[in-house]
């Protein structure tokens, strides 16, 4: 057994006007499975296909009030692309955003509201627009441990800073574990959705995270899908198969 990431959860206060922004962003279509749930991916695209893990916008009426522990960097294929690419996204209503970056190659910013993203220099290997999805942590190592056997992607590296992971089919972002000293407070307003195969058992499945170190969630809700945190205490779903 093993899960996939599928997708990437985010909160909104309004879910319909922050989806029309990373639609534009990434070039991907809008539809919507409900109300209050604005569903984001490439056209043509058949879910689920490791080419691309999609967005889910979310809406919620919790406040943003701490940087986000999960993030997404954008792909631009050069220093000028990725000018263009910052420019193109402030007119859509994105900002610039300091987060204690420094000097680095890439420009960070924040959506209309103000979850942060990296807009790259250069573009990963086939990729697409999302070059890789970052979740701040304490330890990498851990990380790629648990993520590394709680899904079927590869782990590409691995250093006390960082971890990198990627689908065993080596196309699609990549997954990407940074070091961070900030402390996790509160629920993630971004997280990782992972899905089983079509196969396999949603309650083995679970039990099998927990075994690897997952702690399961009670929202106190009747769901058909399993809510848990990985060891360092972030968030994620477990969807049924599929």
């Amino acid at each position: 057994m093993a899960t996939r990431l599928v997708q990437i959860n985010m909160k909104a206060r309004d879910d319909a006007a922050l989806g029309r922004f990373w639609a534009a962003a990434l070039g991907w279509e809008v539809s919507s499975e409900g109300p209050g749930v604005t569903n984001l991916e490439p056209a043509g695209f058949v879910y689920p296909d490791p080419v691309a893990v999609v967005v889910d916008i979310i809406v919620s009426p919790e406040p943003k009030t701490v940087k986000n522990r999960v993030h997404l960097d954008l792909a631009t294929t050069s220093a000028a692309h990725q000018a263009e690419t910052v420019a193109r996204l402030t007119g859509l209503g994105a900002t610039l955003a300091d987060v204690g970056q420094g000097d680095v190659p890439w420009t960070v910013m924040a959506d209309p509201e103000g979850n942060e993203f990296c807009v790259l220099d250069s573009m990963y290997e086939q990729t697409g627009p999302i070059a890789s999805v970052v979740v701040d942590c304490a330890d990498p190592r851990e990380m790629a441990r648990f993520w590394g056997e709680a899904t079927d992607w590869t782990v590409h590296k691995v250093t006390d800073v960082s971890a990198v992971l990627r689908s065993a089919k080596g196309v699609g972002p990549y997954l990407q574990f940074l070091r961070s000293p900030d402390v996790k407070t509160g629920w993630n307003r971004v997280h990782l959705d992972v899905r089983p195969y079509p196969a396999d058992d949603l309650e083995a499945e679970a039990a099998r995270l927990r075994g690897l170190g997952a702690t399961p969630v009670d929202l106190g809700q009747d769901i058909t899908w399993k809510v848990l945190t990985d060891p360092e205490g972030n968030e994620f779903c477990l969807l049924t198969p599929g």
